[in-house]
């Protein structure tokens, strides 16, 4: 492949996408892959993973860290959000970031600059709060 070249589409590729674009909520590379095998795509692991990373590279997944785990989720079309995501089902909402007067009021309180910036909120959905 030609460095800063297009992205190769391959089957592989084109799976993995296909099965993440039919999740709403953010999934881990070992669900993902469950979920391929399920429906008989054959495809490793390590592979799985790696395109996943590769769609969180190019801006087109978003990623977040849950329990030790790295779980992946499409972006929406409308560019910048946050989530509000269930630490027990993983169900994700996306949310209105705060505003960028807060965020730059917080970051100058404490002598930081705003380069960029995401917003994860955990916590249990109403599903996962009655069940407990």
């Amino acid at each position: 492949m030609v460095a800063n070249g297009p992205a190769r589409h391959t089957r592989q590729k084109d799976a993995v996408l296909q099965q993440l674009r039919d999740c709403d909520d953010f999934v881990s590379a070992q669900e993902l892959h469950r979920k391929l095998d399920d429906e008989g795509t054959k495809i490793g692991l390590a592979t799985v993973y790696r395109q996943l990373n590769a769609l969180a590279d190019s801006g087109a997944a978003d990623t977040i860290r849950l329990d030790g785990q790295q779980l992946f989720r499409l972006c929406g079309d409308d560019g910048h959000h946050h989530h509000l995501v269930c630490r027990k089902c993983g169900r994700t909402v996306e949310i209105d970031p705060p505003s960028e007067t807060w965020l730059r009021k917080v970051a100058d309180g404490h002598g930081f600059t705003v380069e960029s910036h995401t917003l994860e909120v955990f916590g249990l959905c109403p599903d996962c709060q009655r069940a407990a």
